[in-house]
């Protein structure tokens, strides 16, 4: 070989490999909300107290105001009056009686009702060729 040529060289070549990703859309969702009304009947049984007032005279002279008691499920209530003779003295005037009774009714009322719904709609995809950004609409372009 003579000194004047410069050596041969021999090139090599090697083929690598990357590997990427990149979102690509392959559809999208829609929600809607619509408010529905609706007529019911709400059916409840509701209970009302009624009380009779009774003045029960007396008139009997009493040494010291008798207490408020209940007799037989009536409410008794002292009413004392002060009269004038030669001392005071305390009479019972009457008594006051009050009876409770309860009565239960059936009621019938219309409400009208609200419920939500959510509709969904799919839509088609997109092609891998078009690329999507980080929020996740598609890039035109």
């Amino acid at each position: 070989m003579p000194q004047d040529e410069p050596p041969e060289r021999l090139e090599l070549v090697e083929e690598r490999l990357e590997v990427g990703k990149r979102a690509v859309a392959r559809g999208r969702v829609v929600v809607r909300a619509r408010v529905e009304t609706r007529e019911e009947v709400a059916e409840v049984d509701l209970t009302r107290e009624e009380v009779s007032v009774e003045r029960v005279p007396v008139g009997r002279p009493v040494e010291a105001p008798p207490p408020v008691r209940e007799e037989d499920g009536v409410l008794i209530v002292p009413v004392l009056e002060e009269r004038l003779v030669v001392t005071t003295e305390l009479v019972l005037k009457e008594e006051i009686r009050i009876t409770k009774r309860s009565r239960t009714e059936h009621v019938r009322e219309p409400v009208t009702l609200r419920s939500e719904r959510a509709e969904v709609e799919r839509l088609e995809g997109r092609g891998p060729d078009r690329p999507v950004t980080q929020e996740g609409d598609p890039v035109d372009g």
